[in-house]
């Protein structure tokens, strides 16, 4: 079921330059997520939503991820509307530091595959990502 409505010119140019223009983390995570690597699963980069470009997400799951950095301290409430409005879209929100990515890339792949709802359960020997920066969607 593609989604066929016109996205403004604005929002695809700005879509296509932060995928040009992608950060460290960005890419980092990018290489984890493209070719259906985490159990089978579409993942898109730098895709409009709304009026939103975020930064990855898988449709067939209805998993946003937002990777932030120190670019986002003093942008709480901003964030907090915009991941209010994703959520209203029927969208789950992970939200991930680019410090856990670059520090530790498999826990991070392993909780956004729970998130997907493919982790099997098992306990892993990667460290917790508690307190780490990483929120878990409600």
């Amino acid at each position: 079921m593609p989604h066929h409505h016109r996205l403004p010119p604005k929002t695809t140019t700005n879509a296509r330059n932060l995928r040009r223009n992608a950060t460290h983390p960005e890419q980092v995570l990018w290489y984890a997520l493209r070719n259906r690597q985490v159990a089978g699963y579409k993942f898109r980069r730098q895709h409009p939503i709304g009026s939103y470009v975020i930064d990855f997400c898988c449709l067939e799951a209805n998993l946003v991820i937002e990777l932030d950095g120190r670019s986002h301290e003093g942008r709480e409430e901003e964030d907090a509307a915009r991941q209010s409005m994703i959520e209203t879209l029927g969208f789950r929100v992970l939200r991930i530091a680019n410090d856990d990515v670059l520090d530790n890339l498999e826990g991070v792949v392993e909780v956004i595959a729970k998130s997907l709802g493919a982790g099997d359960g098992s306990p892993s020997p990667s460290p917790s990502l508690k307190g780490r920066g990483i929120k878990r969607p409600r």
